[in-house]
């Protein structure tokens, strides 16, 4: 039956899954991140794709800006909370910024006036703007791009191959 064969497989991958030096990932991972722009941001290699994809696109600030407030809202410490903020507000939000993100003058002038006095909360808004352009916009481009598509091939030939024999 079904269920014994894959009882059966399921016991011959536990056994044989740490005995090859070429074991690869599993199968899927490059498409699962097609699921959602959470999914792709989770995974190193995903986000790693992503980035480069939108360094063709020249946006990768949306992705930076995103990763230093992730980055930012985990800080513990209150002087490593304002040269963050310090730090996050010159790169990307200032006038003539060298990562300048394209975020709309209310929430510009919101987090200008509040970097004196930092909380963790001062980026949300534009965290949301970011991610909300990478979610429409951004990431809907990556999934139909060549880079992606690629990608996906690669991975699957490989996974024709998963269990490559010893030499």
């Amino acid at each position: 039956t079904s269920y014994h064969r894959l009882h059966r497989q399921k016991n011959h991958n536990a056994i044989f899954k740490d005995r090859c030096c070429f074991h690869r990932s599993n199968a899927g991972e490059t498409m699962a991140w097609s699921e959602s722009v959470d999914t792709l941001l989770a995974n190193k290699d995903g986000l790693a794709a992503f980035s480069t994809f939108l360094k063709s696109e020249f946006s990768e600030e949306n992705v930076e800006f995103w990763l230093a407030c992730e980055d930012f809202n985990k800080t513990k410490s209150s002087t490593k909370i304002a040269s963050k903020t310090q730090r996050i507000y010159s790169d990307f939000i200032q006038a003539d910024a060298p990562k300048d993100i394209n975020i709309d003058f209310h929430t510009k002038t919101y987090i200008s006036r509040n970097i004196s006095e930092p909380t963790l909360s001062c980026f949300d808004d534009a965290q949301r703007l970011m991610y909300s352009l990478m979610a429409k916009d951004s990431f809907p481009r990556f999934l139909r791009s060549e880079a992606y598509k690629e990608l996906v091939k690669k991975q699957q030939n490989g996974n024709q191959k998963r269990w490559l024999p010893f030499l």
